[in-house]
């Protein structure tokens, strides 16, 4: 998803990224309290775990608050958090997948069902999005690690599928399956990776522009703004100069 990945770097270089830390930090917790919670509270026997673990070195949250979120899936009065995978329209036509991590379902479905409605879009039955997309694993290095080629090679050589290479980043995706085993080889080569999780990657992609692109920006950031909110997909395309446009 090309379009959303270049929203978030535009994000990143212009500092709206830095308001959000802290809740970045609370949902990095969230996650790693649930994998911990659902396996062993050691990263070496629980694969989710290694992954959220690394999802949270990889944005510099600290050691303490990484061991405080793995001592929290202990604690008696710790709040039992569900997963639930929501599925809507955007603008446009655009299939969205919302993943929530929610210690109350009615206020998740609530609030979810608002933002889309608030942000011309609507909230489908579960499967009416999901079909266009493939569950895979996804690993996401700086350009800077490597050039294109070499990082071309050492993804197929670890197992991976494809890689897209940009001016900002190497997108690297394999099988669900492999996602640990392809995650751990390149991080062999290249150190730790900036993300590496899994990822509903969409089949095809929507084109949009004008102001059905300002709207589904605006859906997706009110999404991703959400405390219950963990991840959001969507199958869009946007051009680099419209992407540009709607940041300024």
């Amino acid at each position: 998803m090309a379009g959303h990945s270049k929203w978030a770097n535009i994000q990143h270089r212009k500092g709206r990224q830095d308001a959000r830390r802290s809740k970045m930090f609370s949902k990095l917790s969230k996650e790693i309290t649930v994998a911990a919670k659902m396996g062993a509270p050691d990263p070496d026997f629980n694969p989710r775990l290694r992954l959220a673990i690394q999802a949270a070195k990889a944005q510099s949250m600290p050691k303490d608050n990484i061991d405080r979120a793995i001592k929290k899936s202990t604690a008696a009065d710790e709040a039992n958090f569900e997963e639930i995978r929501y599925e809507g329209f955007g603008p446009a036509g655009v299939g969205v997948i919302v993943e929530a991590l929610t210690d109350n379902r009615n206020r998740a479905a609530s609030d979810i069902r608002a933002i889309f409605s608030k942000n011309g879009g609507n909230l489908g039955e579960t499967g009416s999005v999901s079909f266009m997309f493939d569950l895979v694993g996804y690993i996401e290095y700086p350009a800077s690690v490597a050039s294109e080629d070499d990082m071309l090679e050492a993804a197929i050589e670890a197992g991976a599928d494809d890689v897209q290479s940009s001016e900002e980043t190497h997108e690297i995706y394999c099988a669900f399956d492999q996602l640990g085993e392809v995650s751990a080889a390149l991080q062999e080569k290249f150190g730790e990776a900036s993300s590496a999780k899994p990822y509903w990657k969409p089949q095809n992609t929507i084109d949009v522009d004008g102001d059905k692109a300002a709207s589904l920006m605006k859906l997706i950031d009110a999404l991703e703004d959400n405390d219950d909110v963990q991840n959001v997909y969507a199958n869009f395309e946007i051009s680099d100069e419209e992407m540009e446009r709607l940041a300024g």
